[in-house]
């Protein structure tokens, strides 16, 4: 060993100053391309796990029950027994208190609570469990009765911003206070929302006001909702739910909101930034070792005819072979370190997307997992494949390894015949033989490599155009209708017989939605009749044909740990409950379907959404479920009509007749004693949080794409210039035989053609098939109609853009070899 390490530095410290550019060259292309890779995928990882992350760091609940009804007081004496339930840790009451914005008179401006809603607590809440994050100015005093907080949407509905006040009255005009705005402020469960979320805003009072407040008028003791810690986190969500079922009071309904719910929605929408990164490495990975493997083949190449003179001298094989790998193995190690470095250097750039403002980590990050194999991977891999080419390029193996590079291609042979000019043929030979000797280049790795980046290039814009066709197109997103008629109550049936004459409208479907117990589980469902002539798109199995059928969703169903054409339970409160009681049900699940965002706001209960939710037919318990107990014919219509225009109404032309049918709703509120204050609004497309992040994306796929279109422009460059180099020999030989350099150029100019052809013919193909096949595991992923579409005008430009940017940078390696001197090039013959 001793021997091998003084022969090889020996070696190595006589050649280094002629090639320290190779080496440094290696330690380039392992450092920066290894380093982007190590980064990226650490970044995607990052990414993935942010809303995690952040939402641990605000101590969270894991449980929110919203109580509201007309029986008895069931506040303090309700958290104190739910305090004591098997599985709560914890349990903070959450108040909303009457206040209301006034007037410049003075006089409570009532409809600005509709949007608005104002809230606090007498403890810690907000402040230590489900702490608020604050984007601008600080939390408020705790202290102090005269500090308000609000929510985004709640300053851009109220107009306020920091520093400024707001009139507040409460038992107007009993109490007044003018609450200064000390910050903007955002809830740990609405970092990300949907367009039902974020039509809501919250004002946020202290625990100094709220007291003053209970003092003045101790009804507002009542809690509005109850924020439940629990011993196992979300494993002990479906038990406590059952548990507090039997506890609530007569005459009261409550409503669930789970957190981890909006976790997977939160998970879902930064998926496209955290495997666009993903991608991203996983791509650079591979470029850094194809490149690597060819840097490091040109320097192992080097060391063949002085690895023939060390065996002429008698050096065994270990030593031939070992003592020639100090440099590249010195240069491999140095550029994986570099790449480590770097990885760690640009690590505070993630996590990108929604939950990076909010981040609680930002700074270095070491990702052990991805940094420890990455640097594994491109010293043992690269380490590994020098070793393999130095051997097999040994002098004891040398005629095996000249016999194996004499096959010339059939394709050259093919087109020698076919009478193509002889610069033509020359280029065909040198893009797809490999040569001989010093002169050998790496044929297989510079095809394969154009092949992969296009490959990847067309599987991007592929996956692009179904993310592109995904937001654009509502009804794979579960949105499968044109508006919603979104009464404060129902829908008069009057105004479903002015739907059903109305010229302009294909179809409509009346719908009502709660939330129900589903084998212990809380989803949000829709009722509709079976057979409704709107519904949620179904992703398998068929639609609701029968009272006794159930339609999930997907991440419902997987959280139900059921299949199609199992059998769930459906219930709803306990016998005390009376009207609203459901028993256990027992529906087949006939289909799984991609569900709207539709209902309240997620703060009071969950609401369907893309994977989340139920449909079952309003005909399990019509008391219950139905359109409710009035005997006012106004107010048995459903809560929610889906309509459906048809194809040959203008979005404009459609809004206007769906609101001339809200007015008649309106109407006929007005005239009835019972429908004061009662209302149809029409809603447009309410996208899901998922959709509205993607939104927000713009164009980081395109920018991928282009990413890694140069990086192929690059290798590409690359692989030629080392192939003019390998073969100087040959090109002086060809200049001594009479080539002029017009046809030298024209050579390498063929040369760069063939393999980029070769790239485009088999990686577009290729690229289709994966970006489709990507795409359709994404959609199923996050739980939406899986639409794959081709964006054919980018992949006929990206065929002729690699022609194009392949003559292009073969145009300065072209130039190279036709002012190289015959007399240089053949000065070692």
């Amino acid at each position: 060993m001793r021997q091998v390490f003084g022969v090889g530095w020996y070696r190595f410290s006589k050649t280094f100053p002629r090639r320290w550019t190779g080496y440094l060259g290696v330690v380039v292309i392992v450092g920066l391309l290894g380093g982007f890779a190590m980064a990226s995928i650490a970044g995607a990882r990052r990414t993935q796990a942010s809303y995690p992350t952040f939402l641990a760091s605000t101590n969270p609940s894991d449980l929110t029950l919203t109580v509201y009804g007309i029986g008895g007081d069931p506040g303090p004496s309700l958290v104190k027994t739910i305090r004591h339930l098997p599985g709560v840790k914890d349990v903070a009451a959450l108040y909303s208190p009457a206040f209301a914005p006034l007037s410049p008179g003075g006089s409570p401006v009532l409809a600005d609570l509709a949007q608005v809603t104002v809230v606090g607590s007498l403890g810690t809440m907000f402040y230590d469990q489900d702490r608020l994050t604050v984007i601008d100015g600080r939390r408020a005093d705790p202290n102090r009765p005269d500090e308000i907080m609000l929510t985004p949407a709640a300053a851009r509905l109220w107009d306020l911003h920091v520093g400024q006040s707001v009139p507040l009255g409460f038992k107007a005009p009993r109490f007044r206070v003018d609450a200064r705005v000390t910050g903007i402020v955002d809830f740990n469960n609405e970092i990300v929302q949907d367009d039902i979320d974020s039509a809501f805003g919250f004002a946020v009072v202290t625990p100094a006001l709220m007291r003053r407040a209970i003092a003045l008028a101790p009804s507002s003791a009542l809690p509005a909702a109850y924020e439940l810690q629990l011993e196992h986190g979300s494993g002990d969500v479906a038990a406590v739910e059952r548990e507090i079922v039997g506890i609530i009071p007569r005459g009261y309904i409550y409503e669930f909101h789970v957190t981890s719910r909006v976790v997977t929605q939160v998970e879902l929408a930064v998926k496209p930034e955290s495997v666009a990164l993903g991608a991203f490495g996983a791509i650079a990975a591979l470029v850094c070792l194809v490149l690597g493997l060819q840097a490091v083949a040109r320097q192992v190449g080097l060391e063949d005819e002085e690895r023939l003179v060390m065996r002429s001298f008698g050096a065994s094989p270990f030593v031939t072979v070992a003592g020639s790998l100090i440099g590249v193995m010195a240069a491999v190690l140095l550029g994986s370190l570099l790449a480590f470095a770097l990885a760690v250097l640009v690590s505070p750039l993630a996590p990108l997307g929604p939950v990076r403002a909010v981040y609680p980590n930002n700074g270095i990050a070491f990702d052990w997992t991805v940094l420890g194999t990455g640097l594994g991977l491109l010293v043992l891999g690269l380490g590994a494949a020098a070793t393999a080419l130095a051997i097999r390029s040994a002098p004891h193996r040398a005629a095996d390894v000249v016999r194996g590079r004499t096959r010339s291609s059939s394709i050259a042979r093919g087109v020698e015949a076919a009478g193509l000019p002889v610069a033509g043929v020359v280029g065909v030979r040198l893009a797809l033989e490999q040569g001989r000797g010093r002169s050998a280049v790496p044929v297989r790795s510079a095809l394969i490599g154009t092949v992969l980046a296009v490959t990847l290039v067309v599987a991007t814009l592929t996956f692009a155009s179904g993310l592109g066709t995904l937001v654009s197109h509502p009804p794979l997103y579960g949105w499968n209708w044109s508006y919603t008629l979104s009464p404060t109550n129902d829908v008069p049936p009057k105004t479903l017989s002015v739907l059903e004459r109305d010229r302009d409208v294909a179809a409509w479907s009346g719908a009502d939605y709660t939330n129900v117990g589903i084998d212990g589980e809380n989803v949000p469902v829709l009722l509709e009749n079976p057979h409704p002539s709107v519904a949620p798109p179904v992703l398998s199995g068929h639609g609701l044909d029968a009272d006794n059928q159930i339609v999930l969703g997907t991440a419902t169903l997987a959280e139900l740990d059921k299949h199609v054409g199992d059998t769930v339970e459906l219930s709803l409160g306990t016998p005390r409950d009376g009207p609203f009681y459901v028993p256990p049900t027992p529906l087949v699940i006939v289909g799984t379907a991609t569900f709207p965002a539709v209902g309240f706001s997620s703060t009071v209960a969950d609401h369907t959404s893309m994977g989340t939710g139920a449909l079952v037919s309003t005909g399990i318990k019509p008391t219950a479920l139905g359109p409710g107990q009035s005997k006012d014919p106004n107010l048995l219509g459903p809560e929610l009509v889906f309509v459906r225009l048809r194809a040959n109404v203008s979005a404009s032309a459609g809004l206007l007749d769906m609101e001339r049918v809200a007015r008649s709703a309106d109407k006929l509120f007005a005239a009835d004693p019972n429908g004061a204050n009662n209302a149809v609004a029409v809603l447009g497309v309410q996208r899901p949080a998922q959709i509205v992040n993607y939104r927000s994306i713009g164009s980081t796929p395109v920018i991928l794409a282009a990413g890694l279109a140069l990086g192929a422009i690059v290798a590409l460059a690359l692989t030629l210039a080392a192939s003019i180099r390998r073969r100087r020999r040959d090109l002086g030989l060809l200049k001594a035989l009479g080539f002029v350099g017009r046809q030298l150029a024209a050579a390498v100019a063929w040369q760069a053609t063939v393999i980029s052809v070769i790239g485009a013919v088999v990686g577009i193909p290729l690229g289709i098939a994966l970006g489709r096949e990507l795409w359709t595991l994404f959609a199923r992923g996050i739980d939406a109609v899986p639409d794959p579409t081709v964006p054919v005008l980018a992949v006929v430009l990206v065929g002729i853009g690699a022609l194009v940017f392949a003559n292009l940078v073969a145009a300065l390696p072209g130039r190279s070899a036709a002012r190289t001197p015959t007399a240089l090039a053949l000065r070692a013959e």
